[in-house]
């Protein structure tokens, strides 16, 4: 193999870092040729704490021998492995934000300080995908995502049941709907094999949002994991990072302006999960991308509707959307009003991949022009609730509710919000507003997921809005307005409600407003108290001390979008 480009990784012979790295490969079995190879990082979260990583291993050595025939080395790194669903015991799920942002430094810390030629990242749970594009916008050496897949479900009492099922019916065993017997027959039917949550949720949202990046081969995302085809994406994968190297092809060179705004008119379409923006808009940063992405998704909800009905959004399962064409089928209906002259890590345009790919099948995935619903999955509202923006996954909001008014029942932890519910605290009509849970506040963004579940569970799902600076899962479904911007912490207008004040929630209009005059907001706000100092140790407070508001995607240290779009 001739290198076209002059690759980093080969020191000058003579030099301390040349001798010290030589010496340790060579006891490593690395031939002398191989001095002279790309050297490749491939970004390996496989853990044994949870079913989300528990193949990828097996999906790293095709990636490894796959590099290796392509004519360069491979080398396996690993990192933190976050689970929202075994992380989240923890601190009432603290740890899941900023294990995103660890993630991203711990792959900095081991490409950056070997000086790697380029990296293949296998992507599973939910914060993996994420932080693994914004490393490589970041550090700006060739990559690819692998998205290693879903689990599936399987029956249990005559219908089928997935972890989406046995989430919502934690709520209903509460509620004395279901009795612990039956619960526990459903954990034990919910998960048959490995890889991330069933569902549009927010693993094969992100999965999704890799490939409509142009970050992951066409046809990778979503796809069932442990499957032969997995496996032969994952060694298409070790091909092609030899290739993006040798011709120097970067991810700023791919993860432009006209590429995030193609993911974010995805995302409205198939009604990803509320967590997405925030992630694009941090990956959007760390590459350094002169885009403001909550104002993109505001401007693709005037023009898509909601093409899939995937669950939690409707009665399709995340393995009927794969077979109809993933997301390359939701990229090929959207074509009309997406940039398809962007660069993609197969080398070719996005306009050429989607050629290749096969006519989806409509009654999975609707034509552009024939929605299943007319209007968008994805929405910004905002108000002097939100002045910042906040998210709201309509295509999980009940069908009959768009204008919601009702009293606040203000909590600042979420324990104490479900023991209203199983206690019949909150009543019906009402609007739980569950503050002081984001990244400043928690410390960490509390995983205000388990409250909404609860409520579903108990049958208050479409009877109860939910408003929360907190964490959300991609599987909630309800009358919920996430990632409310500014967060409380930093006295955002949501540290200024009071129980019994007036909201006023109209999903038609986008806006989210207190009955309240500006005075009145503006001297309750003034009136507030600062932000104590946190009781947290360790990771949570460093991260306290580092992160940035939500608005900035949540992103460490201040860092901002320096490219212009003329770079692109």
């Amino acid at each position: 193999m001739m290198n076209k480009t002059k690759l980093r990784s080969e020191f000058t012979p003579g030099t301390t870092r040349w001798a010290v790295r030589r010496a340790q490969w060579l006891a490593m079995g690395l031939s002398e040729s191989d001095f002279h190879k790309p050297k490749i990082a491939v970004v390996n979260s496989s853990s044994k704490l949870s079913v989300c990583y528990q193949h990828l291993d097996a999906v790293s050595v095709v990636v490894q021998d796959a590099i290796r025939a392509a004519g360069a080395v491979p080398f396996e790194i690993r990192t933190v492995a976050p689970s929202d669903f075994v992380t989240s015991a923890g601190k009432q799920g603290r740890y899941l934000m900023p294990t995103r942002d660890l993630l991203v430094n711990d792959i900095e810390v081991q490409v950056e300080g070997a000086e790697l030629d380029g990296m293949v990242l296998l992507a599973s749970c939910d914060k993996t995908t994420p932080a693994q594009l914004m490393a490589a916008g970041r550090l700006d050496v060739p990559s690819i995502v692998v998205t290693c897949g879903f689990q599936l479900g399987s029956e249990c009492g005559g219908a089928h049941v997935d972890i989406e099922e046995v989430y919502k019916s934690v709520g209903a065993y509460k509620a004395k709907k279901i009795t612990l017997a039956t619960l526990t027959d459903m954990t034990c039917h919910a998960i048959k094999g490995p890889g991330v949550c069933a569902g549009l949720a927010t693993a094969n949202s992100m999965h999704c949002m890799a490939e409509a990046l142009g970050m992951a081969l066409t046809g990778n995302a979503p796809i069932r994991a442990g499957s032969d085809e997995l496996m032969a994406y994952a060694a298409r994968a070790g091909a092609a990072i030899v290739g993006l190297v040798e011709r120097d092809i970067r991810p700023r060179q791919i993860m432009t302006a006209a590429a995030f705004r193609n993911a974010v008119r995805t995302a409205v379409a198939i009604g990803a999960s509320v967590n997405v923006m925030r992630h694009l808009l941090a990956a959007a940063i760390e590459a350094e991308c002169d885009i403001d992405v909550i104002a993109a998704f505001e401007e693709a909800a005037q023009h898509v509707g909601q093409i899939t009905r995937v669950r939690p959004n409707g009665p399709d399962r995340i393995e009927d959307f794969a077979a109809a064409g993933g997301c390359a089928g939701a990229m090929k209906q959207l074509a009309p009003v997406l940039d398809t002259s962007v660069l993609t890590v197969t080398g070719d345009t996005l306009a050429e991949n989607l050629a290749r790919q096969p006519a989806p099948d409509e009654a999975v995935i609707a034509p552009l022009a024939e929605p299943f619903r007319a209007e968008p999955g994805l929405i910004i509202v905002r108000g002097n609730l939100a002045p910042d923006g906040a998210v709201v996954k309509l295509s999980a909001v009940p069908a009959h509710v768009r204008r919601f008014v009702g009293p606040a029942a203000v909590f600042e932890d979420e324990n104490d919000a479900i023991a209203a519910i199983e206690q019949s605290r909150i009543a019906r009509g009402s609007v739980v507003v569950l503050r002081m849970l984001g990244p400043k506040g928690g410390p960490g963004t509390v995983f205000a997921a388990s409250f909404m579940a609860a409520l579903v569970g108990a049958g208050l799902g479409d009877a109860v809005a939910v408003v929360t600076d907190g964490e959300l899962s991609g599987l909630n479904s309800g009358i919920t307005i996430g990632q409310v911007m500014p967060e409380a912490a930093e006295g955002g207008p949501l540290a200024a409600v009071q129980d019994g004040d007036t909201v006023v929630i109209d999903l038609n209009r986008f806006t989210i407003d207190l009955e309240l005059s500006a005075q009145v907001l503006k001297d309750r706000i003034a009136a507030l108290p600062p932000l104590p100092p946190t009781t947290e140790k360790g990771w949570l407070a460093m991260y306290r001390q580092l992160v940035q508001p939500l608005s900035r995607g949540a992103v460490l240290g201040e860092r901002g979008a320096r490219r212009s779009p003329e770079t692109e």
